[in-house]
């Protein structure tokens, strides 16, 4: 009986360390959430999201869930796969892609490609991002997985592995058919993930360009290049059944923020929206840089090695602009650590707070390995300090 009362003294005990430590995460942005929750900017779209890109925090929201239908929004996800693509070494900006006649026959937004006519990766990723050219984003799926239909079985993988649960694709273009939907919540989950690719910001601030050696001019379809400072991309979208919709990404201040619109009346509107959002977000937060500490090495007992050296990463931390002078720094080691260790394992951490609320917390990692010391390394090290002593 004293043996199950123990059980269950321990359960309810480690139930509440999780249950504390879900608490101390869930205060992570209490007050970001209050403030989107009494906050109203007077929006026109449908629905709408605004997210910290690099913590993937919601800072507003207005029905981020609804499934609606996205319109050429869905490209982000077409290049990010063309990304990712590149990234693996499977495509290069100097690839040529060949328009089939599937792709040559596209309809909306395009760029009249010609049936077998060629153009370089770099050239269609200009076309498909500052013109919404379907017939270049067919071309390009169909090179990257043999069809359409492949392409998009892909595109609907990524969106499940990025948690895109209000999302389901039927085609890579975004040009209308029932059942083709997603929400702004998960469009802003992909344009963060297409956003770190670095890459593509070099076509998404393109705001005058041409093709096929100056013959065809492009003006981007994102006013917001030309007119709101520190504007860097993404994707606009229009159908007759979409309305207007648009991700839009900026970056001021070392803060990189993304505005989510969907179902607007008119052009105008969604842009107005984004720019609502983008203000609120710069006016009210704030992306706070740690300072690096250079760390003092740790003793390892038992090992063939007497210490460790420690690192850890410093990544930008989201305040309220209120808070950005309070945050409090506290670094967490033991006095030692046994041997053997390995490269990468956790020795400690470093906690960032603001009075008694954790705001982020980082691992604080072994740079090399240390052996366990055997018998040789011990009479070793003893010999080296009887040589010494002499």
């Amino acid at each position: 009986m004293k043996k199950i009362k123990l059980a269950r003294i321990c359960a309810i005990a480690f139930s509440l360390i999780i249950l504390l430590n879900s608490a101390s995460s869930a205060l992570l942005y209490s007050e970001i959430s209050a403030m989107s929750a009494t906050v109203d900017l007077g929006l026109n779209g449908g629905s709408a999201c605004l997210m910290d890109a690099q913590s993937g925090e919601i800072l507003y929201e207005h029905n981020s869930h609804e499934r609606l239908e996205p319109a050429s929004v869905t490209k982000v996800m077409t290049l990010l796969l063309a990304m990712e693509e590149m990234e693996k070494g499977n495509l290069s900006l100097d690839t040529k892609i060949c328009a089939s006649k599937n792709a040559s026959e596209m309809g909306g937004s395009q760029i009249w490609l010609e049936y077998g006519e060629e153009l370089t990766l770099d050239d269609m990723l200009k076309a498909i991002i500052v013109v919404s050219a379907n017939d270049c984003t067919v071309a390009l799926a169909e090179h990257i997985a043999g069809s359409e239909e492949a392409f998009v079985a892909l595109m609907n993988k990524r969106a499940s592995e990025l948690g895109m649960k209000d999302t389901s694709f039927l085609n890579s273009t975004g040009l209308p058919v029932e059942g083709h939907v997603t929400s702004a919540y998960d469009i802003a989950l992909m344009t963060r993930e297409l956003s770190k690719h670095k890459t593509v910001f070099n076509y998404t601030t393109i705001w005058m360009d041409s093709l096929r050696g100056g013959e065809m001019a492009l003006s981007n379809t994102n006013k917001l290049i030309r007119f709101y400072n520190g504007a860097t991309g993404m994707k606009t979208g229009y159908t007759s059944s979409a309305l207007y919709c648009l991700s839009a990404t900026a970056s001021r201040n070392n803060m990189d923020l993304i505005a989510t619109v969907m179902k607007c009346k008119t052009s105008d509107e969604r842009f107005e929206d984004a720019k609502k959002l983008l203000d609120y977000g710069f006016a009210n937060f704030i992306s706070y840089t740690p300072e690096i500490r250079e760390l003092d090495e740790i003793k390892v007992t038992g090992g063939v090695e007497e210490s460790v050296k420690l690192k850890y990463e410093g990544t930008d931390i989201l305040l309220t602009k209120n808070k950005s002078g309070m945050v409090e720094e506290k670094i967490e080691l033991p006095e030692s650590v046994p041997a053997p260790v390995k490269e990468g394992d956790k020795i400690g951490e470093i906690i960032y707070s603001v009075g008694s609320e954790i705001i982020s917390k980082k691992d604080i990692v072994a740079v090399n390995s240390v052996k366990k010391a055997g018998y040789t390394d011990l009479i070793g090290k003893i010999f080296k300090k009887l040589i010494m002593f002499e």
